[in-house]
């Protein structure tokens, strides 16, 4: 049996990160994405474990996470907003009824462009990243987006 490389690995198969479809850099993502929220809001000790699923839909669903690109697209590189772009225009199918297409698409970038730190081993960007995206939706919180 094949040994098994989930952590930062440059390689998925006979693949780079930069060479598979945005849409599995995305599914990835979404779940590395979903580590670091749960994380971050066990770390603040302050949410009973019976709130922690509704507090972590509001940094999980497509609209949060396409507000959180608006935030920090400014702080991507050129090959990032490459990545990004490759995610937003992957064709996925379905749209969920929670979001606009658009919305969804822009989540879709985010997830990818996650994956794709993740497999290039880029821990300390997409630790840089991830800061920078929990604190600008914490702030949107209180302006009712």
């Amino acid at each position: 049996m094949k040994r098994l490389h989930m952590w930062m690995t440059e390689e998925v198969g006979a693949k780079r990160a930069e060479e598979l479809n945005p849409l599995l850099l995305a599914y990835l993502g979404d779940a590395v994405y979903e580590v670091f929220i749960r994380y971050h809001l066990v770390a603040q000790g302050k949410i009973r474990p019976n709130e922690l699923h509704g507090r972590a839909v509001q940094f999980v669903s497509a609209v949060s996470q396409a507000r959180a690109v608006h935030q920090i697209e400014h702080l991507l590189t050129d090959e990032e907003k490459d990545i990004l772009r490759r995610g937003r225009n992957a064709k996925s199918g379905g749209v969920p009824k929670n979001a606009k297409a658009s919305e969804y698409r822009t989540s879709t970038g985010l997830e990818t462009l996650i994956g794709y730190w993740h497999l290039k081993g880029e821990a300390e960007r997409l630790q840089d990243i991830m800061e920078q995206v929990i604190l600008a939706l914490e702030e949107g919180e209180g302006d009712g987006t």
